[in-house]
């Protein structure tokens, strides 16, 4: 939850640039500037939430509900949706569909992002086949690795390609973001290929701490560490 919570935080910053300059995207704006890296973290959660609540039929939430479902108090569910200007009302709760068009929007949902992945082991493998992205307005554009026994597979409706293609799709498809799923002693490289190639951030899962420009956005993921910090909150509860 953590690390999606910083993935939404930089992502709303950089939906911020695409904003016009009407008084809407003003407003949006706005509201994305006056909200912390938690509460932008939760949102993105909300949206998950009223999205499944869409798909089962549902019409309306409430606070205490919503709360359940993400594991946060209901004074937290106000505090967050009236910071964004949705005010449920008392005895009725929230209207999902509105709700989920209102988060949203704050959260830049309309833009539509595209992104590749390098790496296309176990870990790879399995972020093609997620189809949680699509939901959030991403897009993988490709996919590379350096085994020609995968080059032309498709996983997850994405076609395996060979990295020597990277900045020959990079200048082609214009993504914004590359997804790093390789091992440490490539990260480095690999990062500089990309951003070499105009890539605007990076989710590196590399178990390694990738150093990249100032104005690069990116989000280092060691899930080993991410256990350890786990099991020290087990211990220490």
């Amino acid at each position: 939850m953590f690390q999606s919570q910083r993935l939404c935080g930089w992502i709303m910053n950089m939906n911020t640039d695409h904003e016009t300059s009407d008084s809407g995207g003003s407003d949006e704006g706005d509201r994305r500037a006056e909200l912390s890296t938690p509460a932008v973290g939760r949102l993105s959660l909300y949206y998950r939430e009223l999205h499944r609540l869409l798909a089962s039929g549902e019409t309306s939430t409430n606070s205490r509900d919503l709360g359940a479902m993400v594991n946060v108090s209901p004074a937290v569910v106000r505090r967050d949706l009236s910071s964004i200007g949705s005010i449920g009302r008392r005895g009725v709760g929230y209207d999902v569909a509105i709700l989920a068009e209102r988060i949203g929007a704050v959260l830049g949902s309309g833009v539509q992002w595209k992104a590749v992945l390098i790496g296309v082991g176990s870990l790879g493998n399995a972020l093609l086949r997620y189809r949680g992205f699509e939901r959030l307005g991403f897009s993988l554009a490709a996919a590379f690795d350096t085994d020609p026994a995968k080059y032309g597979h498709e996983v997850g409706g994405t076609t395996v390609r060979s990295l020597d293609d990277l900045e020959e799709v990079l200048a082609t498809a214009k993504p914004e973001l590359a997804i790093l799923a390789v091992p440490s002693e490539q990260a480095s490289q690999v990062a500089t290929r990309v951003l070499a190639g105009g890539i605007q951030g990076i989710l590196n899962f590399a178990p390694t701490t990738l150093r990249v420009p100032p104005g690069t956005a990116i989000i280092n993921v060691d899930l080993a560490s991410e256990l350890q910090q786990l099991a020290f909150r087990i211990q220490n509860r």
